[in-house]
């Protein structure tokens, strides 16, 4: 079989799970995903260097913040504001340098956006097809809800969610990205892999946050 080259997170960028609820859910009072405007995060991206075995600094940083909110058929969405910066080599599998804005919600644990898309969930561990290719299909599933981990902004206990992919041969192939949230501080840590690799190409980490 040839190799695939396709990336997991990346494949997501224009497929995702749609949100199966009721629009009119309100977002959970725990405000898990830190949906606060004027909340924070610094992420630095790391990439995987073959000859070492060591991930290495790129230099990209993701800054995001929380800017305002926008109301949508009675639904308000946290408007978020990421500057890239530091990939003027054009790293592939890191975002691109400049600015990028994206609306979300919280309903019932379901982190979705303005076209009603899942982009994680923090207390459903049901497999959820993201996306259907015809060389497999990605899935996201939650796997654990208080897992430790530690990054340059300290250590979380947060949930932990699996990407893979089922190939259409009906086995699993070797790319597994991981997604870790925390409760109050949102998105922590998370990978971007080959379907064919075993080992993920990018990790990006939370190197500080301001919380309100």
């Amino acid at each position: 079989m040839k190799r695939i080259v396709y990336v997991l997170f990346f494949a997501l960028i224009v497929s995702a799970c749609s949100l199966d609820k009721d629009d009119n859910l309100q977002a959970t009072s725990s405000n898990f995903y830190a949906l606060t405007v004027g909340n924070q995060w610094v992420y630095k991206n790391y990439k995987y260097n073959t000859a070492t075995e060591d991930y290495e600094d790129t230099g990209v940083v993701d800054s995001v913040s929380i800017i305002g909110t926008e109301t949508i058929n009675g639904n308000v969405y946290y408007n978020f504001k990421r500057v890239t910066t530091g990939n003027e080599e054009g790293i592939t599998y890191c975002n691109p340098n400049g600015e990028h804005y994206e609306l979300l919600r919280d309903s019932l644990g379901y982190l979705i956006n303005d076209g009603g898309l899942i982009k994680y969930a923090n207390n459903d561990f049901t497999e959820r097809t993201m996306s259907q290719q015809n060389w497999g299909t990605i899935y996201d599933q939650l796997i654990a809800l208080d897992n430790e981990i530690t990054v340059e902004a300290g250590t979380f206990e947060s949930t932990y969610t699996q990407r893979y992919v089922i190939l259409s041969n009906g086995e699993q192939a070797n790319g597994l990205d991981h997604f870790y949230y925390a409760d109050g501080f949102g998105l922590i840590f998370d990978t971007t892999s080959f379907v064919s690799g075993d080992i993920p190409i990018i990790k990006r980490r939370l190197d500080s946050y301001v919380i309100k």
